[in-house]
Parts: structure tokens; sequence; C-alpha cells
């Protein structure tokens, strides 16, 4: 991206709204990776111990949907990646994704096997409507108001849907949540071994991985949570969302101080490019 092109920032006083040519993601290596997967974890357990508290579930509902909307409004407010709203999003997208997966199978009564396909449904809408709109899906090229909005629907989405399949694993084919998450661990390689040995699309071995991630930590969260009755060790799901959450806060601590994870070169941002490997998204 030529600097020289790059608007004027914003006059004082005006709402920023995600500045034009400002990166808005951070760079994917190792740390976005345990952190995400921390989240995912995270969303899982603090969703399930707000809607058994004794808030109930429409509250809980209700507040999570607040902290979405909050947190969500706090990362488009700044103008460039900042670690602390970026992974707040990110967390408050797990938690109330968690919640819009969960109301549809207990509340609506939805089996996990129609939810899961719903959410993958929703999620393939959101990606060929962005593609289509932006000509790319790299996460190198969150740099406009309307990309970062594609990216959070597409997040969204991927953490409603690995809800429910994780679910689906461990209920619905009874495999348990610790299997489940053996079993999700072994398929995240396939884009891993796909991405650095076959020279696999890196955009796509990226988004694959991302999805995966969230049946993953989910599946990893109930086991350590759920009662032994329910093939879980019983740590309680409030105990384990206050562990997972101050793993988080620490590591992007980390972050924020050695802004290690942002990112230095804007990659490009045209269709054709978006898919070279020279714009690497390995997980």
């Amino acid at each position: 991206m030529n600097p020289a092109a790059t608007p004027p920032p914003p006059a004082a006083g005006r709402f920023p709204l995600t500045a034009h040519g400002a990166l808005r993601v951070p760079e994917v290596a190792l740390a976005f990776w345990i952190v995400k997967g921390l989240s995912t974890a995270m969303g899982e357990s603090t969703s399930d111990a707000l809607v058994n508290s004794s808030l109930g579930a429409p509250v809980s509902v209700l507040l999570g949907f607040i902290a979405f909307v909050g947190a969500l409004t706090l990362q488009f407010r700044t103008a460039r990646y900042r670690a602390w709203t970026y992974w707040l999003t990110v967390c408050m997208v797990g938690v109330f994704g968690t919640m819009a997966a969960d109301v549809m199978h207990v509340a609506l009564h939805v089996p996990y096997t129609a939810s899961t396909i719903f959410y993958a449904c929703v999620l393939a809408a959101v990606f060929i409507l962005w593609s289509r709109t932006e000509r790319t899906l790299s996460i190198h090229s969150i740099d406009t108001p309307r990309r970062e909005a594609f990216y959070w629907a597409a997040v969204a989405a991927t953490f409603a849907m690995g809800t429910a399949l994780g679910d689906f694993t461990a209920n619905t084919l009874k495999l348990g949540y610790f299997p489940s998450a053996a079993l999700f661990a072994g398929l995240i390689l396939i884009p891993l071994l796909g991405w650095r040995f076959l020279r696999g699309n890196p955009v796509l071995c990226f988004w694959s991985a991302y999805v995966v991630t969230r049946p993953l930590g989910a599946s990893l969260a109930d086991g350590l949570g759920k009662p032994k009755n329910a093939s879980g060790l019983g740590l309680g799901d409030g105990p384990v969302a206050l562990v997972l959450t101050a793993l988080i806060a620490l590591l992007v601590a980390g972050l924020a101080v050695t802004k290690r994870d942002v990112q230095r070169e804007p990659a490009a941002v045209s269709g054709a490019e978006a898919v070279e490997p020279s714009a690497v998204e390995a997980p």
C-alpha cells in the first residue's frame, strides 16, 4: 500500500470508525493461535457459568449481547489494531456466540445437527458475500470499515457454528468432551500440514484452522468444567472461566506492551494477490 495514498487521520472529535489504510487485526503467529484457543474455551465456560447462574438464561443472554455490542463498538472506535480492544471483542464474541448456539438448542429445541448446519450456511454466506464484495478473504487486508465488518461477521459465525459442532460430536454422537477435543485437534493439523508441506492456499488454510479452534476449545472447556457424570472433570464452569480469563489477560498484556503482534507490512489486497504464498497465514 502506498503511504502517500493513505488519507489523513480524522479530525479531532470525529468518530474514527476504522481508519482506511490501518490494519485492524494482529499478525498471525503462535501468540495469535494461543490466545484464540484460550478465548474459545473461555467463551464456552463463561457462557455456561452465566446461563446456569442465578441470573438465569434470559438475563445472561441479554448481558452477553450488550457486552458483545459494547466491545465491538470499542473496536470500531479504535482507528487501528490495539491488542486490548481486539481480544476483548474476540472474547465477547466467544461468550455471545456460545449463547446464540445454545439458545437454538435449549430454548428453541433445535437439534445440534440442524443448528450446526444452519450456522455453517450462515458462515458460508458471509464468506461468499465478503469474497464477491472485496475480492479477498485475507486477514492481511482488513484495512477498511467494510472489510472489518465482514471479518467480525465471519468470526461471530465461526464461534456459533463451532459451539454447535462441538456439542454435536460430544452429545449427539456420544463421543464425550475429551474424545471430541482429540478429534478436532487432529482435524486442525490438516490445514497446518496442507499449508506447510503441500503449498495449500494460505487463506483457505487459515480460515479452516480458525473454524476448528472453536469446537476444540469448547470441548476442552466443557471437559474441564462439566461434572464427571457428563464425561467431564467436574472443576466447574465458573472456576475454569476465571482461570482462562486470567491467562488471556496476562498474554494480551504482554502483547500490548511488546507489540510483537502488530502487522508491520500491509499485504496486497487484490483478489489475485490475496491467494499468493506471500500473504502467508499459517496456522
